[in-house]
């Protein structure tokens, strides 16, 4: 064999080795846009899901993939209603938030092993893929929740951000999966950054009932 063909055979590996990581990187940014979108809501982005692929898109989804298609489309078309009608009003709101902090990792973990199946992300272990889907899905929920009995209510500009962000954070894991995987690591960027700041809330109000508690004692 000559030099030149052995150059010419590392390349053409190189270049698939190159091609194999580009769309693992793809993958796994759909995988977050998706997994984002099971933090804000539960119902609403698997019914997108099978929306913008079909009914039997729901039978690579685990879970998801026992339930007959007719009664799971009625299940999360209920539930997806509740969350857009539901959410508006400050009862439906609380009723909301605790049921989705249980459920947005289960939801988040389906979101991203349903995503990484359709996307073929290959090399990364199917249960790796779900627990990251999860931990993100509930990082952003328990950000959501704090929020929520911080201001004693989320306003109702608030709740339509969320809504239009989870139905985009969907069609973006399919559709623009690098956009999409952006507006999740910026969602979680903003998430620690909220955290932070619920921590120097938390000290400073610590802080100031000390001092009043240190002032009706004298």
């Amino acid at each position: 064999m000559t030099n030149s063909s052995r150059i010419h055979r590392d390349l053409c590996r190189g270049e698939s080795n190159l091609d194999i990581i580009s769309i693992m990187i793809v993958g796994i940014l759909a995988v977050l846009s998706a997994s984002a979108a099971g933090g804000m809501r539960i119902g609403l982005p698997l019914l997108v899901i099978g929306l913008l692929q079909s009914p039997n898109s729901w039978a690579a989804i685990p879970i998801l993939s026992s339930i007959k298609p007719p009664i799971l489309i009625g299940v999360l078309t209920t539930w997806s209603l509740f969350e857009l009608v539901g959410s508006k009003k400050l009862v439906g709101q609380r009723i909301l938030q605790l049921i989705q902090l249980g459920f947005s990792p289960i939801a988040g973990a389906i979101m991203a092993i349903g995503t990484a199946k359709f996307t073929e992300v290959e090399p990364i272990p199917m249960w790796l893929i779900g627990i990251v889907g999860g931990v993100l899905a509930l990082v952003l929920k328990l950000v959501l929740v704090g929020w929520f009995f911080r201001l004693r209510g989320l306003p109702i500009w608030a709740v339509l951000i969320q809504d239009i962000l989870c139905i985009f954070l969907v069609m973006f894991a399919f559709e623009a999966p690098r956009e999409g995987g952006l507006i999740a690591m910026l969602l979680l960027w903003l998430a620690i950054r909220s955290s932070n700041e619920w921590r120097k809330w938390y000290l400073e109000g610590k802080k100031t009932k000390n001092i009043d508690n240190k002032s009706i004692k004298k």
